[in-house]
């Protein structure tokens, strides 16, 4: 179930991101908005649009989370690679974002304080 949605949710991705969805949905929003002097801009007219634009963005909330999310995930295994096959980094990035979030801050604000210290010493 859970390859089937990433497969689903890549699939939706790829074709919301192309310009045949921005084109569908122009075209939509176009026959829609031709409509309303038709049904004299009723309630259910104007129903129409708000409830697909609902449906639709709350399932894209989950379809593109998902899609990021893997993104990221696959973007950190890569920059933990590389801060593993260089020789001088600072091994405790690898897996930060999996870290608790007291962890995380710590070693972000002593490589910070680090960079920092770095820097007034070039200037000086």
């Amino acid at each position: 179930m859970k390859n089937a949605f990433s497969v689903f949710a890549s699939s939706v991705n790829r074709f919301a991101s192309s310009p045949a969805a921005t084109g569908a949905a122009f075209v939509i929003v176009l026959v829609w908005a031709m409509f309303g002097p038709i049904s004299h801009y009723s309630n259910n007219w104007q129903l129409i649009i708000n409830t697909g634009t609902t449906i639709v963005t709350f399932l894209m909330v989950f379809v593109l989370n998902n899609a990021q999310s893997r993104d990221t995930n696959a973007i950190n295994a890569k920059l933990d690679t590389l801060i593993l096959a260089i020789e001088h980094a600072d091994n405790r990035l690898v897996g930060l974002e999996r870290l608790p979030v007291t962890e995380a801050e710590a070693i972000t604000a002593d490589i910070e304080s680090v960079g920092i210290r770095e820097v007034s010493a070039d200037a000086t």
